[in-house]
């Protein structure tokens, strides 16, 4: 079961509270008892002394007045004659003279009753003579004898003495008997404020209390009493409807066989309801001490426990995603510090949020980039296929082109070739274009031209500025300095720079222009890129740099682009600032630091292009030319035969290793890229079997070289021409082989 904090403290302090209330209630009642029980016995202690005392007191003056009356002349000189009558006679008259509190008195001789006078009609002389024998033979023994009897439902105190003649002799017995009875109890009550009941034979003779009660056994009680020996705590009862503290015991001057004996009853009834009225009135104190109490505590835990509840609701609200709220520190104690920590806990989850918020969002764009980026390669690797299979008919169409000019025909016909083969050299530019474009290369500086990087660019972006009807402006400086920078990322900064122009201007007018320009300026190559587009907000000027931001529709953009050619031309030393308002277009200015190196290593070609001089300087020589492409195979035979040379061709590898061993050459010229042995493994035969020919090979490819085999081409010093070539370019390639060997 799910317990509440508040019930968790509030069960144990209540069952504490109770348990010290009922501990103390226990307590208090039982030393109240034990104080009740050792007033009873401090009581019933002294009402039993006091009723012993009081029955001494009554036999010694038992005993004074027997004494007195055997001493009174008359009544001695009546016993000296031993008649009678006259002691008869004189006992009369003497004992008219007594207190009332003597009832009976007798006179008697060791054989029979001489006198007798009572004053009780309803005792009988016999029974009570019957009763006191034992007493009254004692003392015609000679012994003064004091006791207590019973008769005829009454209690006695009896003394007799003995009775001397003049010789000193016992001639009889004196004896006087006084009945206990209710003014002797109502005195005995009033002195010592203790009921007392008298019993004899287990019946009860004469009792204080107020009511009988027959429901209680007092000869039963009495018995219990006086067979306890040494009883250290009274007995309680109760006796009709009042609580008592009981006490019992027997007549002084009586053995422990007799049936004589009474209760001593002291009423505990007034204390007991003052305990009782105490222990509801405690009752009454706890029970209202428990409820405020638990009140107190109650209040005092759902005091301490609200800033639990507090930081229970921040800490679901926090699950749920809401970062903002906290938990207010009310007090500087330990649910201060906890509040507080809570609260840092919560800002430090804030702000991992917002960063894992960042980053994923990073992640995101990133990924889209990486799509992006996936898709631009393998668009490169179909634009390398592609140019690869342009590049083959275009070096068969640009070389049979040249081969057709130099022929003889009619000027129009020749205006039509001179057409087909600039058409053609534009193809190849922009074939040339695409793949510097999407080659992916490590980056390498070297000294160029940034004009030719700008007129590549703008080559590659043609097509899509003249279907926008956008005017592409180029002013170069002709005199522009060199700058030292890696070709391809400036291209592709500028392609990045013109095509946002272009794409600028299509999305807000239906036509614009684009104007680039180049100067020296100081140290700098300064390339001015300008746009006749809407312009760029002045409070997104300051951003367009930064990674992943972009103005563009989700899916057109991925906001990489300026930043990306803002961290190259940062790379490179030099700066790139853009300039803009609106409705007048953005205008971003490059700058370039210039290079101090020769300008001569600029993009220098490996050999001359000038052509050859006279149709027959390859009389004697000998050419082998391996190629997969029929019509490039013709071509060439023909552009060599045409200049003297004999010419063998192979359409792969192995044919023309046979043409090796059979016939030597002067120049061997071999596609990079075949089916079957490439033209790599082609040269590595013939470096064992002929290495004679080794260093007078060509390449030539129509793909994209990469680096392993641009690194082989460098080390092994091979010239390789990329297809598409014009006639000079090739003639000047053959020229150059026969020259350095």
């Amino acid at each position: 079961m799910a317990v509440s904090f508040r019930a968790k403290v509030l069960v144990p302090v209540i069952g504490v509270m109770v348990l010290l209330v009922v501990t103390m209630g226990w307590v208090i009642n039982h030393r109240i008892t034990l104080q009740f029980e050792d007033d009873a016995k401090s009581t019933l202690a002294r009402s039993d002394s006091a009723f012993h005392e009081i029955q001494k007191n009554r036999a010694k003056n038992l005993l004074l007045r027997v004494h007195d009356l055997r001493n009174e002349p008359r009544f001695k000189a009546a016993l000296q004659t031993g008649d009678s009558p006259t002691i008869r006679k004189q006992l009369k008259d003497l004992s008219a003279a007594l207190d009332q509190d003597v009832n009976i008195v007798l006179c008697s001789n060791a054989r029979e009753l001489i006198g007798a006078e009572k004053f009780d009609p309803l005792i009988s002389i016999g029974n009570f003579q019957s009763a006191s024998a034992d007493i009254v033979g004692k003392a015609l023994g000679g012994e003064e004898t004091v006791g207590t009897i019973h008769v005829d439902g009454r209690l006695y105190d009896v003394v007799s003495i003995p009775v001397y003649n003049t010789e000193d002799k016992i001639i009889g017995a004196l004896t006087f008997g006084s009945e206990i009875g209710s003014n002797v109890v109502e005195e005995f009550e009033r002195t010592t404020h203790s009921k007392i009941i008298l019993l004899a034979n287990d019946k009860v003779v004469v009792s204080t209390l107020p009511v009988a009660d027959s429901s209680l056994d007092f000869g039963r009680l009495f018995k219990e009493l006086i067979s306890v020996k040494g009883q250290t705590a009274p007995k309680r009862e109760i006796i009709g409807g009042e609580h008592y503290f009981c006490a019992g015991g027997r007549f002084a001057f009586m053995s422990d066989g007799s049936h004589l004996g009474y209760l001593l009853l002291s009423s505990y009834e007034t204390p007991l309801r003052d305990l009782q009225m105490t222990q509801q009135i405690l009752i009454g104190i706890s029970a209202l001490a428990i409820l405020l109490g638990s009140a107190v505590v109650c209040f005092l835990v759902g005091k301490v426990t609200q800033p639990l509840r507090e930081l229970r609701d921040s800490a679901e609200a926090v699950g749920r995603g809401d970062f903002s709220r906290r938990v207010t520190v009310r007090y500087e104690d330990e649910c201060g510090e906890l509040a507080g920590v809570f609260n840092q806990m919560t800002e430090n989850l804030k702000k991992s949020r917002e960063q894992l918020e960042m980053t994923v969002e990073t992640l995101k764009t990133t990924q889209a980039q990486l799509i992006q980026s996936e898709k631009l390669s393998g668009i490169g690797e179909f634009i390398a296929g592609v140019a690869h299979e342009l590049n083959n008919p275009l070096t068969s169409v640009i070389g049979f082109s040249e081969l057709l000019q130099q022929a003889e025909f009619d000027a129009k016909y020749k205006r039509y070739m001179e057409m087909i083969n600039k058409s053609a050299l534009r193809c190849q530019k922009i074939v040339q274009a695409l793949l510097s474009f999407a080659r992916r290369r490590a980056p390498e500086r070297k000294v160029v031209c940034v004009n030719s990087l700008i007129d590549a660019s703008v080559e590659i972006l043609q097509y899509q500025l003249r279907t926008s009807n956008i005017e592409m402006i180029v002013r170069l400086d002709p005199n522009l300095p060199h700058a030292m920078v890696d070709p391809h990322q400036i291209q592709q900064v500028l392609v990045n720079i013109i095509n946002n122009g272009r794409q600028a201007i299509e999305a807000h007018q239906p036509k614009g222009w684009i104007k680039v320009q180049t100067e020296a300026r100081g140290g700098f190559v300064v390339i001015t890129i300008q746009d006749s587009g809407p312009g760029i907000p002045p409070e997104n000027l300051s951003k367009i740099f930064d990674p992943f931001f972009t103005t563009k529709e989700v899916g057109t953009g991925t906001g990489l682009g300026l930043s990306l050619c803002y961290g190259i031309i940062k790379d490179h030393g030099g700066t790139i600032k853009p300039f803009s308002k609106p409705g007048e277009g953005a205008t971003f200015v490059i700058e370039l630091p210039i290079t101090h190196e020769s300008e001569q290593n600029a993009d220098e070609p490996r050999f001359s292009s000038e052509p050859l001089n006279g149709s027959h300087e390859g009389i004697g020589k000998k050419v082998l030319i391996i190629d997969d492409e029929e019509p490039i195979l013709h071509m060439i035979r023909e552009m060599l035969t045409a200049r003297g040379y004999e010419v063998d061709v192979a359409s792969d590898g192995e044919t023309g290793l046979r043409h090796l061993g059979r016939k030597k050459y002067d120049v061997m010229l071999c596609d990079w890229k075949m089916p079957g042995l490439t033209g790599q493994q082609v040269y590595e035969r013939i470096r064992v079997a002929h290495p004679t020919l080794c260093n007078r090979v060509i390449f030539i490819t129509g793909d994209i070289i990469n680096e392993k085999a641009r690194q082989f081409l460098e080390q092994q010093n091979k010239i390789c021409l990329a297809k598409p070539f014009t006639l000079p370019d090739f003639h000047a390639a053959i020229r150059k082989v026969l020259s350095e060997n």
